[in-house]
């Protein structure tokens, strides 16, 4: 997959969650791309996360189409969720298909041991980065991106406060952004210290164009740390 379709993913998915407004033809250079969408996950099944998420969010922003339901149900059809080891990726999967009403089988137990995970606060009280966006996505998707509670325990809260302070210390704005926004989700407020200094991170970016530009850049960042600052 192009690399750009990734940034774009990221960007289709915060403008989707924060339910933005979006200009009648912002969308327009996605035609190509959409068109062709039955294809592509026909022959990367592999990345049909990734490709449904983009369908999804381009119809939910007022692109037009309706071919999210079928494609749904044909990663259904294919077993496809099946074929996922990480709860995580299940969750998400499962997060996906119920947008367009269809339930992921065979997946009984997973909330309780997505909760198992995020519930052990002492797992977030180390530096380990790979287990903290977990549990950050874990919360977006028991919250649905915020539109309902997730239903977060003490520990759960706890763990994110703690994952929380090591980001915060480790002056990483990327990760600190989405903790803050999985407390807001989980109905929690999160320190002001560390949402102003998302805030000020966000107004040190620049944006640059031209031959010479590095190709390596922080947009993840930048859009993470403009998604904790919409409404």
């Amino acid at each position: 997959m192009c690399f750009g379709w990734k940034e774009n993913a990221e960007l289709l998915n915060i403008l989707e969650c924060t339910t933005a407004d979006i200009l009648p033809n912002a969308l327009e250079n996605h035609q190509e791309f959409y068109a062709g969408l039955k294809q592509r996950i026909a022959f990367f099944p592999q990345y049909y996360r990734f490709l449904l998420s983009i369908c999804l969010d381009l119809e939910d922003l007022g692109y037009g189409g309706s071919q999210g339901e079928s494609l749904c149900d044909w990663v259904v059809t294919q077993g496809l969720p099946e074929a996922e080891l990480s709860d995580l990726q299940r969750a998400e999967a499962r997060r996906l298909l119920a947008r367009r009403g269809v339930d992921l089988k065979d997946d009984t137990g997973l909330t309780e041991r997505l909760h198992r995970f995020i519930d052990r606060a002492d797992t977030f009280a180390l530096p380990n980065k790979k287990a903290a966006y977990e549990l950050t996505h874990i919360v977006f998707y028991l919250s649905q991106y915020g539109r309902c509670d997730p239903k977060l325990s003490n520990n759960a809260i706890r763990g994110l406060r703690f994952a929380g302070i090591l980001a915060y210390l480790d002056q990483n704005a990327d990760l600190l952004a989405e903790i803050c926004i999985a407390l807001r989700y989980a109905n929690q407020t999160p320190p002001q210290v560390w949402e102003d200094w998302v805030m000020r991170t966000l107004s040190d970016f620049d944006v640059q164009a031209g031959q010479n530009v590095d190709v390596a850049d922080d947009y993840h960042m930048f859009f993470v740390c403009g998604w904790h600052v919409s409404p």
